[in-house]
C-alpha cells in the first residue's frame, strides 16, 4: 500500500464539499497518471455514496451521527470505504430504472456500479460499508 487516510464527518449534506476537497488533495498528492484519469469517476461515486449515507442510511438519526470515509491507495488500485450506522439494505433488490424513465431518486446505486466496482455490506458491529474500488486497468 502506498498510502491511506481517513476522514470523519457529520451526517450533513453541506459536508460534501469537505469530503470532496479532502479526496482531491489525497489524489493530487499521489501523482499517479492513471489516478488522474479516473479521478472524476471515483469522485462522483464518492459523492453519491456520501449523500446516500446522509439522505437514506442516516435519515432520522442526529446530524452529528458520524460518517467515516477511508481511502487506500496501492500502485494499481484505489479503494474508498464509506461507513454509516443506518439500517442495512440490499442493493440487489433495487429496481433498475429504464433509460428515459423520469423518477425522483433511485439511480445512485446503478450510477456507482457503472463508475467503479462497488459492494455494500454490514459488519458484525452494526455498521454498513460501501466499498468503491477503481483499478488502473480494467479487471
Amino acid at each position: 500500500m502506498l498510502k491511506q487516510d481517513q476522514l470523519i464527518v457529520q451526517s450533513k449534506l453541506e459536508d460534501l464539499t469537505q469530503v470532496q476537497q479532502w479526496f482531491d488533495r489525497f489524489c493530487s498528492a499521489s501523482q499517479l497518471p492513471w489516478l488522474e484519469a479516473v479521478f472524476d469517476q471515483v469522485n462522483l461515486a464518492l459523492a453519491e455514496g456520501f449523500t446516500n449515507a446522509v439522505r437514506h442510511a442516516h435519515k432520522g438519526l442526529p446530524a452529528d451521527t458520524p460518517i467515516e470515509i477511508d481511502l487506500f491507495l496501492w500502485q494499481e488500485k484505489l479503494e474508498v470505504q464509506v461507513w454509516d450506522m443506518g439500517q442495512p439494505f440490499d442493493p440487489d433488490k433495487l429496481p433498475e430504472r429504464k433509460p428515459g424513465t423520469l423518477t425522483v431518486g433511485g439511480y445512485g446505486w446503478f450510477l456507482m456500479r457503472r463508475l467503479a466496482d462497488v459492494n455494500y455490506e454490514r459488519n458484525d458491529l452494526g455498521r454498513n460499508c460501501l466499498r468503491i474500488v477503481k483499478c488502473s486497468t480494467p479487471s
